[in-house]
């Protein structure tokens, strides 16, 4: 097996002769090199043949699945290309056609090989960065960084690669320079970085790479489609079922960067309202008087284990918001940790007052973090089991009893939950009928009622959605707006119509006691409406749609490689509720059109959302300090015109603080509240 690897390093070493490798592989390293173990050529074949049995996407297992397997496993390793040399990328095609025989023969040997091969132009690079670091650059050169190399050809000498890395590095130290720091600082924060990062590269083990490269096989049938390791299957279990104690956020790696993947609703992070999915984590402190560790290119295993800690203390980050540009500053967010009880997030209602047409009109806004549901008691009989269409149906008694004019179910950051929770939800405002239909792999359609014919509440109905509006969610969303039980608001959802199942890999090797296996997530199924169209990839679409700053082909399922496709299934039959008309919703709509033109707060917003899609579009960055200085200044200058003062109080007679507060500044919560006063004001 050594000799494999000495053979392996020799050829690459011979095709990258110009490299000039300031370290080489030698002889005495073998022992650091990875192998896989037999768990995971067992494995690798068991996982094949469960895709191929029960993914709802049908694929052949053959070469040209085999080419698309490495691609996805270097595009894993290195998604920047900013790593591998084009002479790297020319030695795997070797194996292009070949990855296929090997999963079924159990030869990962290759698939590690090239890992190795990472590794070592990994320690090249940080061996580089240590070298660049021992002198300042020079901020005053006019010159350019192009950061975005993911669709850029792989560069072939180390003259080039040197040069990328040289203005990469300049570029972080600039970020730091913009914000005040002087070099001896910005040298040793970025000196801990790469040595954070050294580490990080000798650590990983056998089944990091194994990981690493079976999900960039099962990424190939949808992105929701996991291998966990047993480690992970472990975290993502406590997850899903139990509570533990932190900020109640799920965190994902990006190259560098540790980002938001979700916010837990009922956390710290979530009650907060400061954190956001695809919000960037640089920086974490412990209590109030600690240094900022910057964490850029921490495994997220270590910022985890930084982030987490006991109920109480206090844990600070430094987050640049998914919106920022490369060289806005970031912002600090002081969180308290608490028990995070995922199964024991409440839904809840603001009564809101609105003053329009002479009008005083009072309407309830019931928010709803997730469709929950206690599993365990429910299968254990409990009586009085935590569920959100329980907790609603009492919120909704409450607000009927005070008369309001109206209730809005806000769905914002819903990322779903209980399948079974979306139906009851949506039979509280239905008299019953068909709510979704679950097409399985095998080309079955389940058919999922509300058999309640009783209706809780009649009344005028608006749901409000945003991109991150998800999967049950949709389900709920989509049903109401078929029924045309009330306006559906806001932005498309994110577009997950798909399910999936935890299959526990463990049960298919009873006979290995010594071993741990991981867990397979796969996708078996997909939700279609009952207007029989797929929520994959479209989402929901508003009646009324809002101005949205979330690109759709970064944000949401759709941007995502190997989503399931949008298609349609067979229409079912059920009684239209007709409460609100197509005309209402188009003179609602001109309604709307017509105030984006006039109000100073939409204009901003707007302003906002513009210059937020030129930062997106923006590829390179100046490595000049007076320049990217000059730009700030100009940038915080608009930032000052666009700020307007606007008193809500004449509109919303508030006497509550918190909610003065959250009118302040939900826009969408405002636009929404002021058309449902449109809509009441056409009916009457």
């Amino acid at each position: 097996m050594k000799l494999l690897f000495y053979i392996f390093f020799t050829l690459i070493c011979l095709s990258n002769i110009n490299f000039n490798f300031n370290h080489d592989l030698h002889l005495d390293e073998y022992d650091s090199l990875i192998y896989p173990e037999q768990k995971h050529r067992d494995q690798a074949l068991l996982i094949s043949r469960l895709l191929s049995k029960y993914h709802y996407k049908k694929m052949a297992f053959d070469d040209s699945l085999s080419s698309n397997i490495l691609d996805k496993y270097v595009e894993s390793l290195d998604p920047n290309r900013e790593y591998f040399y084009s002479s790297d990328i020319k030695y795997f095609n070797n194996i292009r056609y070949n990855i296929d025989n090997y999963i079924i023969n159990g030869n990962l040997e290759p698939m590690y090989e090239i890992f190795a091969v990472y590794r070592e132009r990994a320690k090249d690079r940080i061996i580089y960065s240590f070298e660049f670091l021992e002198s300042e650059p020079d901020f005053t050169i006019q010159e350019d960084f192009y950061f975005d190399r993911k669709e850029s050809p792989w560069m072939s000498s180390r003259f080039e690669m040197d040069d990328y890395w040289r203005k990469k590095i300049k570029n972080y130290a600039l970020n730091l320079k913009v914000l005040g720091k002087e070099w001896v600082d910005i040298k040793e924060v970025l000196d801990k970085r790469y040595k954070r990062f050294e580490k990080t590269i000798n650590q990983f083990d056998s089944e990091d790479v194994f990981e690493i490269f079976i999900n960039s096989y099962t990424h190939l049938y949808d992105p929701h489609t996991d291998y966990f390791s047993p480690s992970n299957a472990e975290k993502f279990n406590i997850n899903m079922s139990k509570s533990f104690e932190g900020i109640g956020a799920r965190l994902v790696q990006d190259v560098d960067y540790t980002v938001i993947y979700e916010v837990i609703p009922g956390g710290p992070a979530f009650k907060s309202k400061a954190l956001k999915k695809d919000d960037k984590i640089l920086g974490v402190a412990q209590g109030e008087d600690e240094e900022y560790d910057d964490i850029v290119g921490w495994r997220l295993n270590d910022v985890v284990k930084k982030i987490k800690g006991p109920k109480g203390s206090i844990v600070k980050l430094l987050v640049l918001d998914r919106d920022a540009s490369f060289d806005d500053a970031p912002d600090t967010i002081r969180l308290v940790r608490d028990k995070v009880n995922v199964v024991d997030e409440d839904a809840e209602f603001d009564i809101i007052p609105i003053k329009n047409y002479d009008k005083l009109f009072n309407f309830g806004v019931i928010t709803i973090p997730s469709f929950y549901m206690n599993f365990d008691d429910a299968q254990r009989g409990v009586k009085d089991y935590k569920s959100v269409t329980r907790d609603v149906k009492r919120l909704l008694d409450s607000l009927s009893q005070k008369n309001v004019d109206g209730i809005l179910i806000d769905l914002r950051n819903n990322g779903g939950g209980s399948l079974q929770e979306a139906i009851d939800l949506t039979g509280l405002f239905i008299d019953y009928g068909p709510v979704v239909q679950v097409k399985s792999s095998s080309g079955g359609v389940d058919i999922e009622k509300d058999f309640d014919k009783a209706t809780h509440y009649d009344g005028p109905l608006f749901v409000l959605n945003n991109s991150f509006t998800a999967s049950s969610s949709e389900i709920f969303s989509g049903a109401i707006q078929d029924y045309n039980r009330g306006l559906v608001l806001g932005e498309s959802t994110f577009g997950k119509g798909t399910v999936q199942n935890l299959i526990a890999l463990d049960r298919f090797f009873r006979n290995s006691d010594k071993e741990s296996f991981g867990q397979l997530k796969i996708t078996l199924a997909k939700y279609y409406r009952i207007s029989g169209s797929s929520t994959q990839k479209i989402g929901v679409k508003p009646d009324i749609e809002f101005p949205n700053s979330f690109d759709r082909e970064i944000y949401t399922e759709n941007s995502r490689k190997n989503a399931l496709k949008w298609d349609e299934i067979e229409r079912l039959e059920y009684s239209n509720k007709t409460q609100i008309s197509l005309n209402n919703i188009k003179e609602l709509n001109q309604i709307f059109d017509d105030r984006l033109k006039n109000d100073n707060a939409i204009k901003k917003y707007l302003s906002n959302i513009d210059e937020i899609k030129k930062n997106r579009e923006k590829k390179t960055i100046s490595l000049n300090l007076q320049k990217r200085l000059d730009e700030k200044k100009e940038s915080d200058n608009n930032d000052d015109k666009l700020n307007v003062s606007i008193n809500y109080s004449e509109i919303f007679p508030l006497e509550n603080n918190l909610l003065k507060e959250k009118i302040e500044k939900d826009l969408y919560l405002r636009e929404s509240l002021k058309l449902f006063t449109d809509l009441l004001n056409l009916k009457s």
